[in-house]
């Protein structure tokens, strides 16, 4: 099994990569330079592909709020607390969020749709976007490729000692979920003094 991915990965793996990409996708980013670093891939070439995967999607959920946004507020009104949060986070910090948002985690999506649904330029946040995703793709696969090696090992004992890695895995999506839930929280709560 892990040899027919393995040659899936080598045949099909920048176009495997773009498409990961589209949907948020940082551990294909660090497979990517991981394979860059064993000789599968080409460093550079995975970082454009994967840096337009990550345009294209943005730009999907941008023009999924630009043009959809009954579809958006019936679809995603759960969500409601998050597209304040990201609708707040704009109006404070501007264009530096296009170019950050790829690190929120939990809002990564919610942004692009939070700014499709105001004016802002089409033109502008695509070209920010596109600056964004290759900065993006360029930092995680180049940190991956720089250790490959260490990662290598990391995998190495993930995949013989699974019963200590998933349970280390949970701890830390579980950290990750309070850390945001309280930094949604800290906004809410300054939104309300105002």
């Amino acid at each position: 099994m892990e040899e027919i991915l393995l040659n899936l990965l080598k045949e099909y793996g920048y176009i495997i990569l773009f498409f990961w990409s589209i949907l948020e996708g940082e551990l294909g980013l660090i497979m990517a330079g991981i394979m860059s670093y064993t000789g599968h891939m080409n460093i550079f070439l995975s970082i454009f592909v994967a840096g337009l995967g990550g345009f294209a999607g943005d730009q999907i959920y941008f023009y999924i709020g630009r043009y959809s946004k009954k579809y958006i507020h019936k679809k995603f009104s759960r969500y409601r607390r998050k597209f304040a949060i990201a609708h707040l986070l704009l109006q404070k910090y501007g264009w530096p969020l296009i170019f950050l948002q790829r690190y929120l985690y939990g809002l990564r999506t919610i942004i692009p749709m939070s700014i499709g649904l105001t004016r802002y330029s089409a033109k502008k946040f695509a070209f920010i976007n596109l600056l964004s995703a290759w900065v993006w793709a360029t930092i995680t696969i180049t940190l991956a490729y720089y250790f490959g090696e260490e990662l290598l090992g990391v995998l190495h004992f993930i995949k013989s000692h699974w019963y200590f890695a998933l349970p280390i895995a949970l701890l830390f999506l579980y950290g990750a979920k309070k850390l945001i839930e309280r930094f949604e929280e800290k906004l809410a709560n300054r939104r309300r003094e105002r």
